[in-house]
């Protein structure tokens, strides 16, 4: 198989911001590696042109794509959803030869604790680590000879990873309800207006109780009667992230944090309570939420509240307004503090915020318990992994 082998992303002048559109070919880079699967949130995309002129950069089920600076011991398997997308720059893509390696197989070969530590400590660079087609090229696999007995490890470990997405799928559902929920109470103000139809039916007013019976006029449209027209700014602080060069799925008590969301582990938190972080640099600057003390790295906020708030409620406010919008105008899309602070927001009194968090509750609960398995079965991959790739397991 001639295509076989170690390819480098396009070059940046082959490939400029102002050339993404928001409808065509996904192109990922870096902040898309997830846990050994492409991640789909905030792909950048590119018109049929540069598909077409970019096609020795296409991906194909089986690829493995690894992040060529930073973070070098990042990969993720292509799967069929993602045949035929690009890859930038700032990643390398593996195209194994079927004939002699299992791709899956070969992609959890590169998980193993053992292949990271010698991936970081081989890649080239001073101040930023990276990769390039010769060091990948060199590296030297462990396998079993038959193709099939790869074939039939993967299958184990991919049994665990395709539970582990099965939680996360139904944790998006349980989200997507939450955030139902959320549109219902703070955008359309349900239950204004349900307080509004029981004085002329009768009905039961629920939790309605805690709204006002009017809305009055703002420069924001109407809101709730009672209710303010603030800045995040008098709201909340934005504080940075720090530099962590050494932070592993595998290790670590506490989440490790970047623009895209969770990254990592490590063993110690920036900030020792819950709370929202939010990505400040990339063209895709998410707004994540951890239950429990986590780190941030630099290229992202964690926010301190300046006065009484629930910071739940103060999440799916932020996930409703678009934060990617703002953009400091630097040669990387960022979020600026300034910025930030001057965005207007409707701030239900601190009652309303902690009874919309109770209604939450059980979602929440649920969504802990799908992550804390998930966490389970990826401890219990992450053991087997070395043995079976080392043959002191044996499947039939």
């Amino acid at each position: 198989m001639p295509e076989a082998g170690v390819q480098t992303g396009p070059f940046g002048s082959q490939l400029h911001q102002e050339d993404y559109v928001p409808v065509g070919t996904p192109i990922i880079t870096v902040e898309h590696l997830g846990e050994n699967r492409i991640i789909h949130d905030g792909v950048p995309r590119v018109a049929e042109s540069d598909r077409s002129r970019l096609e020795k950069y296409s991906l194909r089920a089986g690829d493995i794509v690894f992040s060529r600076v930073g973070s070098v011991d990042r990969r993720a398997l292509v799967r069929d959803p993602e045949e035929g997308w690009l890859f930038s720059g700032r990643c390398l893509r593996v195209r194994p030869d079927p004939r002699k390696v299992d791709p899956a197989f070969l992609s959890y070969f590169f998980g193993l604790p053992a292949f990271k530590d010698h991936i970081r400590a081989i890649a080239v660079g001073a101040t930023m680590p990276s990769l390039n087609t010769a060091l990948l090229s060199d590296i030297r696999v462990l396998h079993p000879r038959s193709v099939g007995e790869q074939r039939r490890l993967a299958q184990i470990l991919a049994a665990l990873d395709d539970k582990i997405e099965l939680n996360r799928q139904m944790s998006e559902t349980l989200e997507s309800m939450a955030r139902a929920l959320f549109k219902s109470w703070f955008v359309d103000f349900d239950p204004v207006r349900a307080k509004v139809e029981s004085r002329r039916t009768g009905l039961s007013e629920g939790v309605s109780a805690l709204f006002p019976e009017a809305f009055k006029d703002s420069t924001v449209g109407y809101i709730p009667e009672g209710w303010s027209l603030t800045n995040w700014g008098d709201l909340v602080t934005l504080e940075y992230g720090k530099s962590l060069s050494d932070y592993s799925s595998n290790a670590g008590a506490f989440p490790v944090y970047g623009t895209n969301g969770r990254i990592g582990s490590h063993d110690a938190p920036l900030c020792h309570h819950g709370g929202i972080i939010i990505g400040r640099k990339g063209a895709y600057r998410g707004v994540h939420y951890s239950t429990k003390p986590f780190f941030v790295i630099d290229t992202a906020f964690y926010v301190e509240p300046r006065q009484p708030l629930d910071l739940r409620w103060a999440y799916y406010e932020l996930m409703r307004q678009d934060i990617n919008r703002m953009d400091s105008g630097s040669a990387i899309p960022s979020t600026s503090r300034g910025d930030f602070y001057g965005m207007e927001v409707v701030a239900p009194p601190l009652a309303v915020q902690e009874a919309f968090a109770m209604s939450l509750k059980p979602l929440w609960e649920r969504q802990l318990a799908n992550d804390s398995e998930s966490t389970t079965l990826a401890s219990v991959r992450d053991t087997l992994l070395p043995k079976l790739v080392a043959g002191e397991l044996r499947v039939s």
